[in-house]
């Protein structure tokens, strides 16, 4: 019954036709870009990953005037606003795969496929953390602020803690359990994720999972840790699942895109971080004071947020103008 009353109150925040348009728009995003543009594997080069993202963004901002068009403006600011603190936050994500994929020697060509089959993962438990953080904040609302203290730590934390460049994923504990308890090829066999194999143990056909399944679960997985930032502090600015959704979703499918022009720059922005740290700062401030009585206009949290975002690439871009481009190509094989 529980679980009933959650995707009631889900879904009940937009209707259905809208919820099915929005799906509609991914679904057929997904086909053209795995079913057309990419229908072969072939290395992603920055002026392809640049008008690839723009297209998305693009698509992005039209579904917001869409939403102001049938919800009102308040929504469509809500919106825009998600997207935005969304779509920053997620660019640390940029990071990490480029981690990921260093780390395993995943060729560029296979990348790409690796990311978008990754979405798949990530629409099905983006909507389980953002509807259960609805159903949760509905029925007791206190717990924003948990998640204000939360936001405001963490961007804290992440303000005054050094970034380790060397790190490691050898002691990764789900790359651990997947090595002792999966077979696991070191082997790629063209874009696929696992291949039936004669096991030299047993002399059988056995499945072997290839280093693709092991960086889709690392990829996956860091999607699920960076939520624990991303969707407490999108609940800052709306607590419409619809608005929170679909926001979020966005923002994730640019970001997929643009991975290749941001790793290839990626020595470029290591200062980008301080900027995210301020947002989450930012965005559990505005839950605080939103909980004290005190609301901070829609429009004024798009514009600091916006103002913080653009302040933090151009001055990353600014101290790192005389760096070595090649200091940390981690995206490369």
């Amino acid at each position: 019954m529980q679980a009933l009353a959650w995707l009631d109150y889900t879904f009940a925040s937009a209707p259905i036709w809208a919820w099915l348009l929005f799906l509609t728009v991914v679904i057929a995003l997904m086909v053209f870009d795995l079913g057309v543009l990419n229908k072969t594997d072939h290395e992603i080069e920055i002026k392809e990953s640049l008008w690839l993202s723009a297209g998305y963004i693009a698509i992005a901002l039209l579904f917001g005037g869409w939403i102001w068009w049938q919800f009102g403006e308040s929504s469509a600011i809500d919106y825009y606003t998600g997207f935005l603190v969304e779509k920053s936050l997620s660019m640390d994500n940029v990071f990490v795969f480029a981690l990921i994929f260093g780390f395993l020697k995943i060729p560029r060509i296979y990348q790409y496929r690796v990311l978008v089959w990754g979405i798949i993962a990530a629409l099905i438990l983006r909507a389980i953390f953002i509807g259960a953080g609805a159903a949760l904040i509905a029925q007791f609302s206190w717990i924003l602020w948990f998640f204000g203290a939360f936001l405001l730590i963490t961007g804290v934390k992440m303000l005054f803690t050094k970034e380790n460049d060397n790190q490691s994923f050898a002691e990764n504990p789900l790359l651990k359990w997947m090595n002792r308890h999966m077979k696991i090829t070191n082997e790629f066999h063209g874009n696929r994720f696992w291949v039936t194999l004669i096991d030299p143990k047993t002399s059988k056909l056995t499945r072997f999972y290839t280093p693709l399944f092991v960086a889709l679960i690392l990829v996956n997985a860091a999607d699920i840790i960076f939520a624990v930032d991303s969707v407490p502090a999108i609940f800052a600015i709306t607590q419409d699942p619809f608005i929170v959704y679909t926001s979020n979703i966005f923002a994730i499918l640019g970001l997929r895109a643009l991975y290749f022009a941001l790793a290839a720059m990626i020595h470029r922005f290591h200062y980008l971080k301080y900027a995210l740290a301020l947002i989450l700062i930012l965005v559990g401030a505005k839950i605080i004071l939103m909980m004290l009585g005190i609301k901070i206009p829609a429009v004024i949290a798009l514009g600091l947020t916006l103002a913080i975002l653009i302040g933090g690439i151009v001055y990353s871009l600014w101290r790192t103008k005389t760096d070595d481009p090649n200091r940390s190509d981690l995206a490369t094989n």
